[in-house]
């Protein structure tokens, strides 16, 4: 009895505690505003755990299964967190308070944080949210038009692009001009296109000398700061992004097709005779009827069996896929975060591609209360097949246009076509041939990692101990197939394997201390020290002679005539002392002094240090009284700098003599030995960037429209120049301190937020940039300097007076016309031949007659966005804009002078005739046909365009349903890339160049082509 009763208490006990559970469960409702109206998107979270809703657009929010005893967390974007005991409560409404500090955005500067409007610099902010959205694997591109003064021109639409970014135009000439990279404090950790975009908190950009002083010898060209994401605070988060794209042509080159070449080639034949008679009548030319027999490829009457389309057969529709995976958690005391990226994509010319693995984990943690621990780790593969090298060879890109549309891919026997097979012809093989055959594979394996330590020493005094490294790996391993014709069948395949390795390291500490003495003064302080240090190692073996391309590079040895190896190796070390000071006077007087010591183990013996200042001022008008209760003016803020930066990025041991190999035939042998292969310069000393730097701020109607602009003028003196000596030394040149250049420009940012309300927002971001690029001197002579590319002639020249990247070569007038034949006998010309200008007036044409033909850098650019909202969708246009920019297409000269001998651009149809005598094409016929190629005017086009470069809509699920499906986030969208362009330019793309060389903006040779892409993208987290 006593069994069966206590059974029951059992059961009874267990049936009430589980009706009590139950009834610890409410639902609770209400309405989050911020006294002015309601707040839609605001965040609700029952506190300790991830159990959370958010408002809708009138405010309203609900939230099931709250524990009766919970804590409910309310926060929103700029305003204090407000926590409320539910208590058994089903309705809690809250009136959340502005945080005026938190409003105030957080701006990183170089060692530290700032708020916005504490800055006396010239700084441009980039979010993670305005990066993400334009869905790249090259976080370079990304940051194309999103910041005044900063020129991102990508160059190439290959997987992974081929991207210049400028800050601000040009400083030097045979340094680099590129900005300096700092990820994560890690200074020097570029180039960036080996990160995941997703990755990214935040770009700063630093692009006066007060920003970027602090980083003293290397920030002449400025600073972009790279932030990357950290750990949560607020419990675990999983996320994942994920978007699919399909790339395809978007302009095509118009190129002779089957019939119109023959007809182009049997007009070359008939005009030999009358610019070769002597030719003409030795045999020299064919006629080209006597070919057309051929089964292979003509018909019985002579028809071509074949019209092929060499842009559609080596081009594809690309597919490219990008996985983002990230895990985060933690709380107040201990943060981490564990990031994975896959990406993979296709270039529309087939097979290139380019495919990324990357690995980051980082960590935050508050050990003690005077001390915290922070560490990030990164690691990144990417793998990429790059066809558009070997700028100026018969490159796939170049035989697109050169490869006869009158021959096949392949025959039905399996055989390649080729010019090879119709008599006469020039170039190499067809281009999907050598795509398949010919392998340029590059493997970098990159790590990225920073480990920091600080230490509250005292009252507002801080210590950060840093340590930084970035290793890469780099192997390019090629291969050219021993049947290509031109270009490797002669020696039967060439197959080499290059290992590049470099090693960075960098050790800092520093001290910030920062002190409010009352509400009137404001100070922080910095002083700190590092060391970095650089390792560089490269070698390279090869081999010709291949029997099968079978092995291709991955056996050396099989190749019966090894090439001469090849290694090289150099290593530089730097020493830094670096400090500032930021004072402020009743929050509107602003002031920075900046410092920094920099020695260099790359200049000469008593050159090796060098100090850059810099010192700013802010005025924030807005806060004076007459102007304080302003109602339309929200902010006014007035800012100038003035200071020096430095740039050390040459190569090393300029400043000693260098040793080099000869080679001489003694006694009829061939004797190898080692001299002074360059001249010492003890004297080498740092190039030096002066700027000044003036600001306006403006914010009109609680800031809903911002403007600032700001005009600058920079001067770099002691230009780091491999200037030419006296031939009687011995040597041609020598690395010396010689010249100076000038940049002066504006830049003009607007941001406005001309519509919101509850459904509907519109915003507007516009930006445009003018720069002026002058060269002051050249040394003692200010003799002309041309910096290359070389083809056919000097491309490319630097004059005193003159802007860098000028084009240089012969003004080509038209052609001759009948009425002017003995004119051009006097040129040794005839009618129907280019008629370029004598510039001196001569009676010669040669290089006294070249001149400046344009310039390839712009002069202005900028970008405007609008965005639109509409309760739970989207929409941003992107649209960029270039003008006053030229092209040196250099492709026109074998595309437009090898009439007859392969295949031309249309334009060769506008070909001199007795009847089409205004034209600039001359008379078809032969190249050989006493054809005059050379860099001329007809080659410059203009550049400038406009450009729908992206156009994404987007869509957010309500809270609602993130409720049912256990979300956070949930976010679907479709996004047009490139999806207009409005320009003069014959070619591809203007945002062009096919070089490496220092000022080849805007040159070209057979570029690869920008694709149109449309992508539809996920985002989703819980």
């Amino acid at each position: 009895m006593k069994t069966i009763l206590m059974n029951k208490l059992v059961l009874f006990a267990a049936l009430f505690c589980a009706v009590g559970a139950l009834q610890a469960q409410v639902t609770v409702s209400g309405t989050v505003s911020d006294g002015m109206g309601p707040l839609p998107g605001a965040n609700i979270v029952v506190k300790g755990t991830t159990h959370g809703t958010q408002t809708d657009f009138d405010g309203n929010y609900t939230l099931e299964d709250v524990p009766e005893d919970a804590t409910l967390v309310f926060s929103y974007i700029g305003y204090q967190n407000n926590e409320v005991s539910v208590a058994g409560k089903t309705t809690i409404n809250v009136t959340l308070q502005e945080d005026t500090q938190a409003l105030d955005e957080v701006v990183v500067v170089g060692y530290g944080t700032q708020r916005r409007s504490d800055v006396t610099g010239a700084v441009s902010t980039v979010s993670s949210k305005s990066l993400q959205e334009a869905p790249v694997t090259n976080p370079e591109q990304a940051l194309a038009g999103r910041a005044a003064g900063v020129n991102v021109s990508t160059n190439s639409g290959r997987p992974g692009g081929n991207t210049n970014v400028r800050i601000r135009g040009n400083n030097s000439i045979n340094a680099s001009n590129g900005p300096l990279y700092v990820v994560d404090g890690v200074i020097g950790a570029g180039p960036i296109n080996y990160l995941n975009p997703n990755d990214i908190e935040s770009m700063e950009v630093l692009k006066d000398a007060s920003a970027t002083a602090i980083y003293g010898a290397r920030g002449a060209n400025g600073v972009i700061i790279i932030t990357t994401k950290r750990g949560g605070k607020d419990g675990g988060r999983v996320s994942y992004d994920t978007f699919l794209s399909i790339g395809e042509l978007s302009r095509r080159l118009d190129v002779l097709n089957a019939q119109e070449f023959l007809q182009v080639e049997m007009n070359s034949y008939n005009n030999a005779q009358k610019y070769d008679p002597t030719g003409w009548n030795e045999g020299k030319y064919t006629n080209p009827m006597d070919y057309r027999t051929n089964r292979n490829l003509f018909d019985a009457d002579g028809n071509p069996l074949y019209d092929t389309d060499w842009q559609k057969e080596a081009m594809r529709t690309a597919v490219t896929q990008n996985h983002n995976l990230s895990f985060t958690g933690g709380n107040e005391d201990t943060s981490y975060g564990a990031f994975l990226n896959y990406a993979d994509q296709e270039g529309i010319i087939k097979e290139s591609y380019l495919k990324r693995y990357s690995g980051r984990f980082v960590l935050d943690s508050q050990v003690k209360d005077w001390l915290k621990l922070s560490g990030g780790i990164t690691f990144n593969h990417i793998e990429e097949n790059r066809v558009d090298g070997a700028v100026g060879g018969l490159t796939p890109l170049r035989m697109i246009v050169e490869t006869l549309p009158i021959v096949p891919v392949k025959y039905e026997d399996g055989t390649w076509g080729s010019n090879a097979d119709y008599p006469n012809m020039e170039g190499g093989e067809n281009p999907v041939n050598l795509l398949k055959n010919r392998k340029d594979i590059f493997k970098t394996q990159s790590v990225l990692g920073d480990i920091s330590a600080t230490m509250d020493l005292a009252e507002g005094l801080q210590l950060k101990t840093s340590l930084g490294m970035n290793i890469q790996n780099i192997q390019e391993s090629f291969y050219s197939g021993k049947d290509l014709r031109q270009l490797s069948a002669d020696y039967n395949g060439e197959a080499w394997v290059q290992n590049t390795r470099t090693n960075y390291w960098q050790f800092e500490n520093y001290l910030t201390y920062t002190k409010e003495f009352n509400e009137n003064h404001r100070l922080t302080a910095l002083a700190g020290l590092g060391w970095q240090q650089y390792d560089y190692f490269r070698s390279r073996g090869g081999s010709r002679g291949f029997t099968d391309d079978f092995y291709q590079w991955n056996n050396l040895e099989v190749g019966a005539n090894p090439l001469t190896p090849f290694s090289e190796t150099y290593k530089w070390a730097m020493n830094s002392y670096f400090a500032r000071v930021n004072y402020s006077l009743m929050n509107k007087y602003l002031f920075t002094v900046t410092g920094r010591l920099d020695g260099s183990s790359k200049f000469g013996q008593d050159q090796k240090r060098a100090f850059f200042p810099s010192a700013a001022f802010a005025w924030k008008i807005s806060e004076e009284d007459f102007l304080k209760d302003s109602h339309g003016l929200s902010n006014l803020k007035f800012r100038t700098s003035y200071g020096e930066t430095g740039n050390s990025e040459i190569g090393v041991y300029q400043s000693l003599a260098s040793m080099s190999s000869n080679t001489a035939i003694l006694g009829g042998d061939r004797a190898s030995g080692v001299g002074i292969g360059t001249l010492s310069n003890p004297d080498l000393k740092w190039e030096k960037t002066a700027q000044f730097d003036a600001g306006l701020e403006f914010g009109f109607f609680d800031n809903r429209i911002k403007l600032e602009t700001d005009f600058y003028y920079k001067k770099t003196t002691d230009m780091l120049l491999n200037a030419p000596v006296p031939t009687s030394s011995g040597y041609s040149s020598i690395y010396t301190n010689i010249g100076s250049m000038e940049n002066k420009g504006f830049e003009i940012s607007l941001n406005t937020v001309n519509i919101q309300t509850e459904d509907f927002d519109w915003t507007t971001t516009f930006n445009i940039s003018v720069n002026k690029n002058k060269i002051l001197a050249l040394g003692e002579a200010d003799d002309d300097i041309f910096p290359g590319p070389w083809f056919l002639s000097n491309t490319n020249v630097l004059r005193v007076g003159e802007s860098v990247g000028s084009f240089y070569g012969l003004v080509r007038e038209g052609t001759w016309g009948a009425d002017e034949a003995a004119q051009a006998a006097t040129y040794n010309a005839l009618p129907g031949d280019i008629k370029h200008r004598d510039v001196n007036g001569d009676g010669q044409i040669n290089d006294a007659d070249r001149v400046i033909l344009g310039n390839g850098y712009a002069d202005g650019f900028g970008a405007l966005f609008n965005t639109f909202r509409y309760k739970n969708f989207d929409l941003t246009l992107d649209l960029q804009f270039m003008y006053g920019n030229d092209i040196l297409n250099l492709s026109r000269h074998s595309g437009e002078d090898r009439t007859g001998q392969a295949n031309s651009y249309a334009t060769v149809l506008n070909g001199w005739t007795p009847d089409n005598q205004n034209t600039m094409v001359a008379q078809n016929r032969p190249a050989n046909s006493y054809y005059t190629s050379t860099v001329d005017s007809r080659m410059v086009e203009d550049g400038s365009f406009i450009r729908g470069r992206n156009l994404i809509l987007g869509y957010n699920f309500p809270s609602d349903v993130l409720d049912k499906l256990k979300l956070g986030r949930l976010r679907v969208y479709a996004s047009l890339q490139n999806f207009f362009l409005i320009t003069d330019y014959s070619g591809y793309d203007p945002e062009v160049t096919t070089y490496g060389d220092s000022f080849a903006q805007g040159i070209t040779f057979f570029d690869y082509p920008k694709p149109r892409t449309y992508t539809v993208g996920l985002n989703v987290s819980f």
